[in-house]
């Protein structure tokens, strides 16, 4: 049998619905990062933050195909991305992965990529 791939080792779509869930119950209320999200209902971007995981991860191609090119950088350049930040966004992600309860390899993997994620947004190194 052939590895399943990432995506469906760790449980396929609920388990990312259910870290994006917990992560912007997080951003709800962070001072540093509510306002980078424009619209009054995080709802939107939860459902691209997922949709864009799942496609990285193995899942279905479906942020491509409604997005295009995923262009992280270009898409969050109009924001002020600097090390608070940064640090912000992974304080509640830390805290979503945390709640999937994955085996240490499978968190371990998803943790790496979430930093190195973070390490490549940040735009600015102002205070």
């Amino acid at each position: 049998m052939s590895d399943p791939g990432f995506y469906e080792a760790v449980g396929g779509e609920p388990t990312f619905r259910k870290l994006v869930e917990e992560f912007y119950a997080g951003v709800a209320n962070d001072p540093l990062l509510r306002p980078m999200y424009p619209e009054q209902d995080l709802g939107p971007a939860a459902d691209r933050l997922r949709m864009f995981l799942i496609q990285y991860w193995g899942g279905p191609g479906t942020y491509s195909e409604q997005r295009g090119h995923p262009r992280l950088r270009m898409r969050h350049a109009p924001f002020t991305v600097g090390p608070r930040q940064r640090d912000a966004w992974l304080l509640h992600m830390r805290h979503a992965v945390d709640t999937l309860n994955l085996p240490a390899e499978q968190e371990a993997t998803l943790w790496e990529y979430l930093e190195r994620a973070a390490m490549f947004m940040v735009n600015s190194m102002e205070e």
